[in-house]
């Protein structure tokens, strides 16, 4: 008698079961935060392994095909042939395997046959994933006729974004499915009200509704959500601590970004849980970085004093890559708290960024110190406060615009504030 061996696949909502009744060979399921669109993916590739089949994986990034190499690894382990990580490979002892790609790579795919093809957070592929698909991916579904799933909240409506695309052309092989984040009986209606109230009505629009949002021109970051009644508040007395984001500039001149420097003080319970102390922007080259570091812990030890931080001055956080390196050399030579941003922050990119920290800004959570708002300085010939009109300032899908304090902003707060909701 043959032994029975027991997987443990994710069981399928109603929503999800409503997805799957309605597929056709290529179906694009368009759908909000939580709703469940990776869970669907490895129920589907689980089952099909097991019963045999060859299936592709492919996902924008390393670190969301990671999670779902790691989930399904351990839900198929009791009928795994083979399983190697490092290959993105799963095989199953009924013959069946799951390849697993990164988007980022134009060949993914190429000398593979799959009998189906999942494509999670399909939105955020490169501006290629047409190529990428027509050239890579498409082929491997031609020896036995396979079928293929693009999951993704949307990323904009930008008519070259490949998901957009194959959700719109009514002319496309793509069959839609649109499925809002409540569509999930599994989420607490009153949940999804209270995020409703706590976020922009386009950042709840795109990442809860599901909907294709036109960013164009869009303001994030009101000044008047920044402010108590108007008025910017007084410098902390009491605080429990201080820190520091960096953002550096490659070259000096005019026409490339500057390096710059925020300071935040952070409540951990009570009270506002970040305002922005002080900021800095100048142009400087990157051999002079050095001689400029010191000043920037200076200013934090002095300001973690005026502060009453009880957990003093937690340090910098500075992005690893081009001068920022060398601060972060410098700082771990000298002893000083530096530490590098965390990678998956800085892949978002600024777009990403601004969308994941907008609701703690509109909700109030994120406020102006006195000092910070009233200062100005002269910036690339130009006296005012910069880091006011870079953060308010700033339009999605507007090119050209400075970012240096921008980006330092969107850091701190999702370095500080970040949870499930955000970063």
């Amino acid at each position: 008698m043959a032994e029975e061996l027991a997987i443990n696949l994710p069981s399928l909502h109603s929503g999800q079961i409503v997805a799957w009744n309605e597929r056709t060979r290529f179906n694009a399921i368009r759908c909000g935060r939580r709703w469940g669109k990776t869970q669907m993916a490895i129920a589907i590739a689980g089952t099909k392994a097991a019963h045999g089949q060859f299936m592709g994986i492919f996902a924008p990034d390393y670190k969301i095909m990671s999670e779902t190499y790691r989930e399904l690894e351990t839900a198929l382990a009791p009928i795994t042939a083979h399983s190697n990580k490092t290959e993105g490979l799963i095989r199953t002892i009924s013959g069946g395997r799951i390849d697993f790609w990164t988007l980022n790579n134009p060949k993914a795919g190429r000398s593979r046959k799959y009998h189906g093809v999942l494509i999670d957070e399909a939105a955020f592929a490169g501006d290629d994933m047409p190529d990428i698909w027509a050239k890579a991916i498409a082929p491997t579904l031609f020896d036995f006729r396979g079928w293929a799933w693009a999951l993704s909240t949307p990323n904009g409506s930008n008519p070259d974004n490949w998901f957009y695309q194959i959700c719109s052309d009514p002319e496309s092989d793509w069959k839609e499915y649109h499925a809002p984040s409540n569509t999930n009986p599994y989420l607490p209606e009153d949940e999804f009200e209270r995020i409703r109230q706590r976020n922009l009505p386009n950042v709840f629009r795109q990442e809860y509704l599901a909907e294709f949002v036109d960013w164009n021109g869009t303001a994030f970051f009101a000044e008047g959500s920044m402010l108590v009644d108007g008025q910017a508040v007084d410098m902390p007395v009491k605080c429990d601590q201080v820190f520091a984001v960096i953002d550096t500039a490659l070259k000096d001149g005019v026409e490339h970004d500057g390096t710059a420097v925020t300071f935040y003080a952070r409540n951990l319970y009570y009270g506002i849980p970040l305002v922005v102390l002080d900021w800095d922007v100048l142009q400087i080259e990157g051999a002079l970085l050095e001689d400029w570091l010191p000043s920037v812990f200076k200013r934090l030890d002095d300001l973690a004093v005026m502060t009453g931080a009880r957990q003093g001055n937690l340090g910098a956080w500075i992005e690893d890559k081009a001068s920022g390196i060398v601060l972060l050399q410098q700082a771990t030579r000298r002893g000083w708290p530096a530490y590098p941003i965390d990678g998956a922050l800085v892949a978002m990119g600024k777009e990403g960024r601004a969308l994941s920290v907008s609701g703690y800004v509109h909700r109030g959570m994120v406020k102006l110190s006195k000092y910070a708002y009233d200062k100005t300085i002269n910036y690339k010939a130009q006296v005012r406060n910069h880091f006011l009109s870079q953060v308010c300032g700033y339009r999605m899908g507007v090119k050209g615009l400075p970012m240096d304090l921008f980006d330092t902003f969107t850091y701190g707060v999702a370095i500080s504030l970040g949870d499930t909701e955000g970063y």
